[in-house]
């Protein structure tokens, strides 16, 4: 069914259209800026009413104080902060998980995915799509590495899991209130949340655009949190490298079975068997290979261990939302 335009001045503000979510970290330069830009987009934009939820993954600078200034300047702006630092992921969950509106938009606050994308997310949700992702098409200012690498963990996922991803990746996209509903559902931890909304398979499209460089600031995706983005993403969406452990296991077998048979007949033929050399590069490369899928087990193990302890995936500290029942998460905490 397509939404219907309604008149924003006909709705309850308790109950806006469409929920604008940031996720918020150290961005005290960008904050003011991406406030302004937005208010220009929906100023353009009066069939549809807004709110917009900043959630601070606890911040150390000036973002509170910032994000605290305009929501006393605009009603519209709501602000979840989180007692320690859970990552964005987490901070989307949060946002998606007390937003109120029949659709929500998440975006980047560092102004790299620019705000005038709303308008191209709002009209290709009108059109009776549930998902609608905003795929990068260009990344301006960063490095042929970067880009590089990024274009090879799309591939492996897409390559060895059941979820299939855009291959250049969507930081930005819209969700209609059908398909959050149905991620709130979902308690896990260790994943992601671009890979769990394509699991989900609601009816989707995508349109491209060129993802700007940072306002202000710079990256915190360090290197250590694209591995674990990478591991988490693969251990949660596939079972492949259970498999090939068995499937080196049983090449492995078989290659000493069959250099067995040759010793033996060697030994029937007085032909010398090598020694020291041979044996020393067997033991170091079966014990890696070994090594290697007992790290492959433990990563399997901590995330079914941390599952198991039944911990939030957040813990907010303050919160300018009312929280109802509908929209309560099932695994965190409020005060």
């Amino acid at each position: 069914e397509r939404p219907e335009k309604v008149n924003a001045s006909a709705l309850s503000p308790d109950r806006p259209d469409i929920s604008l979510v940031f996720p918020v970290y150290n961005e005290q330069g960008c904050l003011e800026k991406l406030y302004s830009l937005l208010i220009v987009v929906i100023n353009e934009l009066p069939q549809f009413s807004f709110e917009f939820i900043f959630v601070d993954d606890c911040s150390y600078d000036l973002s509170p104080e910032l994000i605290n200034q305009l929501r006393k300047r605009d009603k519209r702006v709501h602000s979840i902060r989180f007692a320690r630092n859970c990552g964005s992921h987490a901070a989307i969950m949060a946002g998606l998980r007390h937003c109120r509106g029949r659709a929500a938009i998440v975006m980047a606050s560092d102004l790299q995915d620019p705000p005038t994308l709303i308008k191209t997310l709002l009209e290709l949700w009108q059109q009776n799509n549930m998902v609608v992702w905003g795929v990068r098409h260009q990344r301006k200012g960063e490095g042929l590495m970067l880009k590089m690498f990024s274009r090879l963990y799309y591939c492996l996922i897409n390559l060895i899991s059941d979820v299939k991803l855009h291959p250049s990746g969507a930081d930005v996209f819209l969700l209609d209130r059908r398909v959050i509903n149905a991620l709130n559902q979902i308690t896990e931890k260790n994943s992601s949340i671009v890979m769990l909304i394509a699991w989900l398979n609601f009816p989707e499209t995508c349109f491209y655009y060129d993802k700007d460089i940072r306002f202000s600031g710079r990256s915190k995706w360090t290197t250590a949190k694209r591995i674990k983005l990478f591991l988490d993403s693969l251990i949660t969406f596939s079972y492949v490298p259970l498999r090939l452990m068995s499937l080196i296991g049983f090449l492995f077998s078989m290659i000493g079975s069959l250099y067995a048979v040759v010793v033996i007949i060697n030994a029937f033929l007085n032909v010398p068997i090598q020694g020291w050399s041979s044996l020393m590069i067997v033991l170091l490369v079966m014990g890696g290979i070994q090594m290697l899928m007992l790290g492959i087990l433990g990563e399997y193990l901590w995330r079914s261990y941390d599952e198991s302890r039944g911990r939030p995936l957040y813990i907010i500290e303050h919160t300018s939302l009312t929280i109802s029942p509908s929209n309560t998460p099932d695994r965190s905490s409020e005060e």
